[in-house]
């Protein structure tokens, strides 16, 4: 790609005062490194997840391609990107007003305290820049070695994949490693059992074959075949790069897919908090920091209005986490939370209610620092919010395909929010066998919750199972109310009634 520009010296002036104004209202950000691009470049780096090398793979050239057309046709259009990097890079697009530039700067400045601030950004790797480019010269090299298709088209394995992880992993982690470091302090305990007595007593108490009798029992239950894994697992890539038996290329590869969907993760964790936490913060920098001219108030509006706007069937992540941080920083500095705030039904009450406590801007600190969309919803979507934003649950109508609403029941509404939010909206699915019949297959479950596989992703999704597993793949799910059973074998995809697991 071409030469990234450095920002004229307005613009450098501009950022040095928005930083500061950004830092005075209690940002704390990674340091920001500023870009100037035009629409071909930052249509690539978006293709690119926003960095500059990535692996060679043809689903990046069809993004690219997307998203020029979108842009060619005035369907969309790219303001800015920044990655979760220590320092952040940001990207601006060259053909963007001054307005704009500014908007777009201040909203950066609250993205990169989200990166640094959210628990959930907490593993992430800040030198991903760097990694990024050495995953790109490793796919290379197989390249090189295997030849383009054959990587490519074991790439194309692998990320059809790639959400089958367990965006919790890293929690389990922390927790099994506390376990494992309180059992490595403890005291040992001899894992024979002995019958208590006076020591005259202990070759009658404990003979030597009775204790000869527990040694062998303890190595017996060593030995003896488990189930793996031991428990179900949702880190499915984590279990294949164990135990599917790929060469040390397709190791590698899968390895590096695995690693960025676990990068990619978190911004799908916080897709709403994070870009209602930069939109919170630019429209409070641009209208009460002084960082607009007079002049400027309907250019940033027009700007501002297009980013908040709602399209029909559509969710928008900056209009619901923008009103959402707002809604709390009100009630906080009302009072408007607690048991006395919950048992009040007056509606004229709660409607004047003030207790003047001034909380606000310290509570949406702390719900930026410890949540994620599910928890932040889960939390803060109240009944009132409900109303005043008008929100409603819709689905399809079976008879005409156009969406209708269904509910405008509050339960309703947050219950179908929150399902479309767990694990991105995708089916959750688990490996519970990886020696299934005792022959070697894998058997998957489809932690049913309500929706249905997709047959042909199910189906697509089994076959490249096979590529990797090179065993017959089976998963449990339901269909039509009935358990079911889909397996690839190889050669034919099979389903049949029954459960497995």
């Amino acid at each position: 790609m071409a030469n990234l520009n450095v920002l004229p010296r307005e613009l450098i002036e501009w950022k040095e005062r928005i930083r500061e104004r950004a830092k005075q209202v209690g940002l704390d950000f990674f340091e920001v490194i500023y870009e100037m691009v035009d629409y071909r470049e930052i249509n690539e780096l978006a293709s690119l997840g926003g960095f500059p090398q990535r692996y060679p793979h043809r689903r990046f050239c069809m993004e690219y391609d997307r998203l020029s057309k979108s842009y060619a046709y005035g369907m969309s259009k790219i303001y800015e990107m920044v990655i979760n990097t220590d320092p952040c890079y940001a990207y601006l697009l060259s053909s963007n007003s001054l307005i704009e530039h500014k908007l777009v700067m201040a909203h950066v400045y609250g993205h990169s305290d989200f990166f640094k601030n959210n628990a959930y950004f907490a593993h992430t790797n800040r030198r991903m820049l760097d990694q990024m480019a050495n995953h790109s010269s490793r796919v290379r090299k197989h390249q090189e070695a295997q030849g383009v298709d054959v990587v490519e088209n074991f790439m194309d394995w692998c990320l059809s994949l790639e959400n089958l992880i367990d965006t919790n992993l890293f929690a389990y982690q922390k927790k099994h490693d506390e376990e494992e470091k309180a059992a490595k302090a403890a005291p040992l305990e001899d894992p024979i059992h002995r019958f208590q007595g006076r020591s005259y007593m202990n070759k009658f108490l404990n003979p030597p074959e009775y204790i000869d009798e527990q040694k062998q029992r303890i190595q017996d239950s060593k030995t003896k075949t488990t189930r793996v894994p031991a428990s179900p697992e949702r880190d499915i890539l984590g279990f294949l790069l164990k135990h599917a038996p790929l060469e040390p290329w397709q190791q590698e590869c899968l390895q590096i897919v695995r690693d960025e969907a676990y990068y990619f993760a978190p911004q799908g964790q916080t897709k709403i908090m994070n870009e209602g936490w930069a939109s919170f913060w630019h429209t409070h920098l641009m209208t009460k920091e002084g960082l607009m001219h007079d002049s400027e108030v309907v250019d940033f509006a027009c700007v501002h209005s297009g980013t908040v706007a709602v399209h029909p069937g559509k969710l928008n992540p900056y209009k619901l986490g923008l009103e959402l941080f707002r809604d709390i920083e009100e009630r906080w500095n009302r009072g408007q939370f607690g048991k006395e705030w919950e048992d009040c039904e007056s509606e004229t009450e709660r409607r004047l209610w003030d207790r003047g406590l001034g909380l606000g801007r310290q509570k949406v600190f702390e719900v930026r620092k410890l949540y994620n969309d599910i928890t932040f919803i889960d939390e803060f979507l109240t009944e009132d919010f409900c109303r005043r934003q008008k929100m409603f649950a819709f689905a399809p109508n079976a008879r005409t395909g156009q969406s209708e609403i269904t509910s405008r029941e509050f339960k309703k509404v947050k219950d179908t929010l929150l399902l479309q939010l767990t694990n991105f909206g995708q089916p959750l699915i688990e490996v519970v066998d990886g020696n299934f019949k005792n022959r070697g297959e894998l058997l998957l479950v489809h932690r049913f919750d309500g929706r249905e596989l997709k047959s042909d992703y199910a189906t697509k999704t089994l076959r490249n199972l096979y590529n990797l597993w090179r065993r017959p793949v089976n998963v449990e799910t339901r269909l039509n109310d009935t358990n079911v059973v889909m397996s690839f074998d190889g050669t034919q995809m099979e389903t049949v009634p029954g459960k497995l697991s």
